[in-house]
């Protein structure tokens, strides 16, 4: 079974991309070279600053959707959350 993950990324104007892949490391390389996404294409260089693993394509979808459907203001605190999660664990 394939592991999907949920990521954002910052774009150079500070907008965030929220996507879906298999493998981060080389979508986001995509997304760099302009091959991953209209959105972003316009907006280079991204940066990956969120990520989370889920089990299965499906639930990759509705979450990715989800996270579309928050505000800027709740993406950042999302963001926020995860940034201070990791450094509690280090």
């Amino acid at each position: 079974m394939q592991k999907w993950s949920v990521y954002m990324v910052r774009c150079c104007d500070g907008s965030l991309y929220t996507g879906i892949a298999t493998d981060i490391a080389s979508r986001i390389a995509k997304h760099n070279e302009g091959k991953a996404s209209k959105y972003t294409r316009a907006k280079l260089p991204v940066e990956l600053v969120y990520c989370e693993s889920v089990s299965s394509h499906g639930d990759a979808l509705r979450r990715e959707y989800a996270i579309k459907q928050l505000s800027p203001k709740i993406k950042r605190e999302l963001l926020c959350s995860a940034m201070n999660t990791l450094h509690t664990h280090y």
